[in-house]
């Protein structure tokens, strides 16, 4: 026979009950007007918070889709002198645009000089345009690949990027959309995973979802190469990121055009700078440093400064040449105690007018030739003395 065990007694806290009547005749007592205008006030915080956990929500790559979506025309700007990276970052965003009918105009300040470069842009028939000035920007709408802040064209400092897509180290920010992971190696792993989050298909497959983003063997092979370009083919400053995007592209890329871009012709005087800093350098310890002289192509300076690094014992170099009054640093660095862009950007600290940084294992710099003799606010320097500040830089005493 069920037994119901003891009664049980459940004493509730006193209420005042009357405080809840007087909310709800203040709520009551208000104007209509009054009341209808509060009630929007909490829908619109509501819907806006919503909207704003909802954004966040998504991935970068359908954040970026949905920028360029409000446009109809965007210029894909890249850094001057643009590398593999900065192409084949141009290339997945003008892709992403194309996805939603947007017109991306793929554009750089600069000249593409080095073999390598060339031979990217020429085997991938990308169609590039150069800017002197921003009056040359193909649209008012602005998306920086593998830099964050406008340069090398006048009136750079005016513009002002929609997004920056960028793994360098900086400020520079989009008015709708930032996204810059100084821990890639490569801002084309970025552009990757956004291809990828967006259910991007090869052009052997369907796409179920009705999308129209396509994984073509000219964008899978820029995106891989663009990543061994600034790793080093994946040995150097690379994160497990690049690893997953290496795997993710490999099956749609196209080995012979990865060949054509990888195995270029070298020009006479690139081999002449390689061969200068190779006979001509300066090494104290671990440590070389190479001035190459007066030189036509500056591209060829961070080439043998990669040429340096191959020599047993020395674990960070740095390379330097003039060229039209300026001159021209390029570092690279194995070694944990030196992290390259700030030790160039100490070396130069005190010149006017010199701008240095870089990454721990690879770095660049300009300075004039005028201002480093003395011209301006400083006594000035000889190259002998600019050696030795590198060197007290590379050995972390500057």
């Amino acid at each position: 026979m069920y037994d119901p065990g003891p009664s049980r007694t459940v004493v509730f806290a006193d209420v005042d009950v009357s405080s809840f009547e007087g909310v709800v005749e203040g709520v009551t007592s208000l104007e209509p007007l009054v009341l209808s205008l509060l009630i929007l006030g909490v829908a619109a915080l509501v819907l806006g918070a919503w909207w704003l956990v909802r954004w966040f929500r998504r991935p970068p790559g359908a954040r970026l889709r949905r920028v360029l979506a409000g446009y109809d025309d965007v210029s894909v700007l890249m850094h001057p002198n643009p590398d593999p990276d900065a192409m084949a970052c141009a290339m997945g965003v003008a892709t992403i645009a194309d996805s939603v009918d947007t017109n991306a105009t793929l554009q750089y300040p600069g000249e593409i000089r080095h073999q390598e470069n060339r031979a990217f842009r020429t085997v991938l028939g990308l169609d590039l345009e150069s800017v002197e000035s921003s009056s040359n920007l193909a649209a008012d709408a602005v998306v920086l690949v593998d830099h964050n802040t406008p340069r090398g064209f006048t009136g750079a400092q005016t513009v002002e990027p929609i997004a920056v897509v960028d793994h360098h180290p900086g400020n520079g920010t989009g008015t709708k959309f930032t996204d810059v992971r100084t821990e890639y190696g490569a801002a084309s792993t970025i552009v990757t995973e956004y291809v990828r989050e967006l259910g991007a298909t090869t052009e052997d497959e369907e796409n179920d979802d009705g999308g129209t983003l396509t994984l073509t063997p000219e964008l899978a092979t820029g995106l891989l190469y663009g990543i061994q370009a600034d790793t080093n083919h994946l040995t150097n400053g690379c994160s497990s990121a690049e690893f997953d995007a290496a795997s993710y592209l490999f099956d749609a890329i196209d080995e012979d055009l990865l060949e054509r871009i990888a195995n270029p012709q070298v020009s006479d005087d690139v081999l002449q700078i390689k061969a200068t800093a190779i006979t001509e350098k300066r090494v104290e310890g671990p440590f070389a440093v190479c001035d190459v002289g007066t030189i036509s192509n500056v591209d060829a300076i961070p080439q043998a400064a990669d040429e340096l690094m191959h020599l047993e014992g020395v674990t960070a170099v740095v390379v330097y040449g003039e060229s039209d009054g300026t001159i021209h640093l390029s570092g690279r660095s194995r070694d944990d105690r030196v992290h390259m862009g700030e030790t160039l950007r100490h070396a130069v600290s005190d010149i006017p007018m010199a701008n240095a940084g870089g990454h721990a294992r690879m770095g660049g710099g300009q300075l004039s030739v005028d201002h480093m003799r003395g011209i301006g606010p400083s006594d000035g320097i000889d190259k002998a003395e600019f050696e030795e500040r590198l060197f007290s830089a590379l050995s972390g005493e500057r």
